[in-house]
């Protein structure tokens, strides 16, 4: 008889490929756990399930904050452009959306028919069989593995076992690819933190919050970084700092506190939100995109003294969100950085005690003794003036004027050392003379007379010290002169600016730039006069105090 071809039967065949599928899942597991970067975790997850199973298109979806939406999504099987051409990722609706609320696995053999799927949007490749299981970290979902179009047709039960224990194992991978990220991540920022505590401690107060806003940037994946500040105005911020896109439109914004990431982190000392439909008034500290905005965080920058403002870190709408430890870590940040500015301003405050103490002493030796000694001098060459004869006798009173305007010009110095804010009027005019030294070998001499502080104030104040930069810059500029003086004075119910030099004159041609001090003048009610040769110039500013808001 010839002999029967022998075939195998379904029960000689299983054995084997169980025995192969369990080794393609040993080799998944081994694939999965070799690794340590969480990234690079995650990706192999996907590629080792998609070989697990024989799919054509797998995915993991890490689950947001939220708890109803994803994060991130991973996946394997569909090309760079086909993926752009898609757009936006999966946030988590549909079937996706039901094994986030139902962390059970899902295995459909046609997932258009099923009643909870969502449909695909355009040019995504078409998708039949699906199936779904969640990876569990620590005993809470992480994310959820998808497979879709089994080549063999459809999922088997044992295909959604072997998933499951790759899930699993994935699980105890993913979570030590966690730990170390963590344990990175807070590394990284302790050592910054004490390096921006250094750093706040010797910088400029009025640069602290951009300082603060640059490094905490370069520590951020993307986005964008802002430090938000209190007004005087009742629950209203002002954007102080910023570093990200669109910063000339964003930088100095104010918004009111109410309903703002800022607001929330000021009133909670932290707050971590995800990807929402962006509000009807934007928030600065956002990223904002297609009527989206971004994941963010925000802590509260406060001492038990003050508070300083709110730091605040966006990602734009699609990016992943802010991870608890990266909330911790910003958090603690904010902390150590408002200590040091704290720091920072009691140093301050203790230097500018010193130097003004340090000033008043100054001002009080050259009141004391130099100009004690200068006008016991000039009644010592008064004295004389009786004993010299006619031909000397001016010589003596030349002398006397000259001790007499030192003396003048030494209590403006002494009163320039005792102003402590530096924002009386004569001390802001001892800046403009200051500003004006330095192109020239002799200073400009300044005297005052009457009671400048208290009867110019506000609007007049600032016109007077603008009307005196000018007429000394023309001088300095234009006059080649070697002595200059500036008088400022209150008489006869006017205040009057007066600028003198020994120059060339002023030419035709440069009278026209003068008709600006002329219609300031105008403005309050006064007159701008000009005197001028080839021996010197001396220009007047004179105006009526009471049209000038003079301050009872």
């Amino acid at each position: 008889m010839p002999s029967e071809e022998r075939v195998p039967s379904a029960a000689a065949a299983g054995p084997a490929s169980s025995q192969d599928r369990l080794r393609g899942l040993l080799r998944a597991v081994d694939t999965v756990v070799g690794e340590i970067e969480l990234p690079v975790v995650l990706r192999r997850v996907v590629e080792a399930a998609v070989d697990l199973v024989d799919a054509e298109y797998g995915a993991l979806g890490v689950i947001a904050a939220d708890r109803t939406s994803l994060d991130q999504f991973i996946h394997v099987g569909l090309a760079p452009v086909d993926a752009d051409a898609i757009g936006a990722l999966p946030r988590g609706r549909g079937i996706l959306g039901a094994l986030i609320a139902d962390p059970e696995p899902i295995r459909l053999p046609h997932l258009g028919t099923d009643p909870r799927a969502a449909g695909f949007p355009a040019h995504h490749p078409r998708m039949d069989s699906f199936l779904g299981a969640p990876i569990r970290v620590r005993g809470e979902v992480f994310g959820n593995l998808y497979l879709t179009n089994a080549r063999r047709g459809a999922f088997s039960t044992e295909d959604e076992e072997l998933v499951r224990a790759l899930a699993s194992t994935a699980g105890f991978a993913i979570q030590n690819a966690r730990l170390l990220d963590e344990a990175r991540t807070r590394a990284t920022w302790m050592t910054a933190t004490a390096e921006l505590s250094a750093a706040i401690l010797t910088t400029p107060p009025d640069t602290v919050f951009d300082l603060l806003a640059g490094r905490v940037a370069d520590l951020v994946d993307g986005g964008a970084v802002s430090v938000l500040t209190p007004l005087d105005a009742p629950e209203t911020l002002r954007v102080v700092a910023w570093r990200g896109p669109g910063e000339e439109e964003v930088l100095g914004a104010t918004v009111r506190e109410t309903a703002t990431l800022a607001g929330m982190a000021l009133e909670n000392d932290g707050v971590r939100v995800g990807t929402a439909p962006a509000a009807d008034r934007r928030d600065p500290a956002l990223l904002t995109s297609a009527d989206e905005t971004g994941p963010a965080i925000a802590v509260a920058l406060r001492t038990r003294q003050r508070t300083w403002g709110a730091l605040a870190v966006a990602r734009a709408p699609g990016e992943r969100g802010f991870s608890a430890v990266e909330l911790e870590v910003l958090g603690d940040l904010a902390s150590q950085a408002s200590i040091a500015m704290e720091l920072s301003r009691a140093r301050a405050a203790r230097q500018r005690a010193i130097l003004g103490e340090e000033r008043a002493r100054i001002a009080r030796d050259l009141h004391d003794h130099v100009i004690q000694q200068i006008f016991g001098a000039g009644l010592t060459l008064q004295s004389m003036t009786a004993t010299v004869d006619e031909r000397d006798r001016g010589r003596v009173d030349e002398v006397i004027h000259q001790l007499d305007d030192a003396i003048a010009q030494i209590r403006t110095v002494v009163f320039a050392l005792s102003d402590r804010d530096g924002s009386s009027l004569r001390h802001r005019l001892i800046d403009v003379v200051a500003e004006a030294s330095g192109a020239l070998p002799r200073p400009p001499a300044l005297r005052f007379s009457g009671a400048v502080d208290h009867s110019v104030r506000g609007r007049l104040a600032d016109d007077v010290v603008g009307v005196a930069r000018e007429l000394l810059t023309n001088s300095v500029r234009h006059a080649g002169a070697d002595s200059i003086s500036l008088e400022v004075g209150i008489a006869g119910g006017d205040v009057s600016v007066v600028v003198t030099d020994d120059g060339c004159g002023i030419r035709d041609e440069r009278r026209s730039g003068l008709a600006n001090l002329t219609s300031r003048a105008s403005a309050h009610g006064g007159a701008m006069t000009l005197d001028t040769g080839p021996e010197g110039t001396r220009a007047e500013w004179r105006v009526p105090l009471e049209e000038g808001g003079f301050e009872r």
